[in-house]
């Protein structure tokens, strides 16, 4: 194996290294370590890259070739299996193929019917002009300014909804704890054993044994209590374009939806200041009050 190749395959191991997998982005040192592997690679493949250049006849093409030539190697990059070929092997047939392509597209402008109408292959580099004759590139062309304000309208909004789901469920868990909790200290009104079958008594105990000690009617209740005030709680804080609703009047008052709302406010103050899980809540709640 001569030195080039050698050479060639320590800086394609290098820019797999610093790939990542799973779609997580890369930092900023994998970057830089990518991109110059990446460059180490260019520079070594070079002089192929130039013969083969004219070997396809588009010497006259050379900026748009080189580039279809980085492509190529990129490609070459992804693809590569170290198992079955050389590198150097292996990026031949991706430069070859890049090179034909481009030569195709180039050649129809050789055809009757394209030079009848005076059609030509142009680069996309060379579309790059304002309206003030100004060179520009094509990404400036085709960028959207309001992407960037949707992107972090969209992250903000994200995060707002996945970190009022998390509060609403530490309030509910506080609040079934607590109702449970209450359920147990309440005294349990003894039915008549004349009326219960041994079967009916065992099946009772098991019941209980599987809810905290509980009632199975009781906890049943206590589940639909906090299911009602959910709801409630989520059309008055996090739903202010939802807050009214005509049919809620129908099974709950609205005093009782002020008290609801009214002891949700302060059970959520104190999940919030005592979880870590908000602490970026706790310190906007210290602003606020400063």
């Amino acid at each position: 194996m001569s030195q080039i190749t050698k050479a060639l395959e320590s800086a394609v191991a290098a820019v797999i290294a610093n790939r990542t997998v799973g779609g997580d982005r890369p930092s900023a040192r994998q970057r830089a370590e990518g991109d110059k592997a990446f460059a180490a690679i260019l520079k070594l493949i070079a002089p192929r890259i130039r013969h083969f250049i004219r070997q396809y006849g588009l010497a006259a093409h050379w900026e748009d070739a080189e580039q279809c030539c980085a492509i190529a190697v990129h490609r070459a990059i992804g693809d590569y299996d170290p198992t079955k070929a050389q590198f150097t092997t292996f990026v031949n047939w991706q430069l070859r193929g890049e090179l034909q392509s481009l030569r195709f597209r180039l050649m129809t402008d050789q055809r009757p019917s394209a030079q009848k109408v005076g059609a030509r292959t142009v680069s996309l580099s060379s579309l790059g002009t304002s309206s003030e004759g100004e060179d520009m590139s094509i990404e400036n062309l085709v960028e959207d300014e309001d992407a960037l304000d949707r992107t972090l309208a969209g992250a903000s909004d994200y995060l707002a909804t996945r970190a009022t789901q998390s509060l609403m469920r530490a309030y509910l868990e506080t609040q079934r704890a607590e109702g449970i909790a209450q359920l147990q200290r309440r005294p349990v009104a003894k039915r008549s054993l004349a009326t219960q079958s041994a079967e009916e008594r065992a099946a009772l105990r098991r019941l209980r044994s599987r809810n905290f000690g509980l009632d199975p009617a009781d906890l049943a209740e206590l589940d639909q209590r906090l299911a009602r005030d959910s709801y409630v709680i989520q059309r008055r804080f996090f739903e202010a374009d939802r807050a009214e609703d005509p049919d809620m009047e129908n099974w709950i008052t609205k005093e009782r939806v002020r008290q609801v709302s009214k002891r949700a406010g302060k059970v959520m103050e104190k999940v919030t200041m005592a979880d870590p899980r908000f602490r970026v809540m706790q310190a906007y709640s210290r602003r606020t009050e400063a």
